[in-house]
């Protein structure tokens, strides 16, 4: 993207970072946050409606400070849960018993659910798939969406039939990789 080029991301994904950071009311979330963030967070959010990746940057570090406490199996676990959000506004995303058509809806959809290339399947087989992850983000919150991510796509491929699903990060930009990669096994 451009310099100065607002990147985007969809309110189906942003809406449970929202609900996280209104229940935590203990927390002071402008260590984390800015003012427009906090606006954000007090207004009602559309699932269909457009937020900044910037915004989502920030409650991301902050939920996984507060939150998680730094525990990234929590955030993948929080990327299973997603799926559930994301297949109530996306009911087609899954193909029953088909993981690879499954895959390949997703790559249809992902432009729906951030509006630059964040997400993107590289290659995809009737047992296997690689998914390139580019939020561009700093390294925290990079590394966090990634493993989220992964646990997107680990469930996602559960909901679609495939067994023994073993998904997992093979290259990370923020260790000094290029680019991050997940690949994800399954058996059908």
């Amino acid at each position: 993207m451009a310099p100065g080029v607002t990147r985007r991301v969809r309110g189906v994904l942003f809406v449970d970072y929202v609900r996280m950071i209104r229940s935590a009311k203990n927390v002071d979330w402008s260590k984390y946050l800015h003012p427009e963030d906090l606006d954000i967070a007090q207004a009602e959010i559309a699932p269909d409606a457009w937020y900044p990746m910037e915004s989502f940057e920030r409650y991301g570090v902050g939920i996984l400070t507060e939150i998680a406490r730094g525990q990234l199996a929590a955030v993948r676990m929080w990327g299973r849960f997603q799926l559930d959000g994301a297949r109530l506004v996306h009911p087609s995303l899954v193909a029953p018993g088909e993981p690879r058509e499954t895959m390949m809806r997703f790559q249809v959809l992902r432009k729906t659910f951030f509006d630059f290339d964040a997400v993107k399947l590289v290659t995809v087989d009737e047992d296997s798939a690689s998914i390139a992850v580019a939020y561009g983000m700093g390294k925290v919150a990079e590394e966090a969406a990634s493993h989220q991510t992964v646990g997107f796509f680990e469930r996602l491929v559960e909901v679609a039939g495939g067994k023994d699903v073993y998904a997992r990060l093979t290259t990370c930009s923020w260790l000094g990789d290029a680019a991050t990669r997940i690949d994800v096994d399954w058996r059908t």
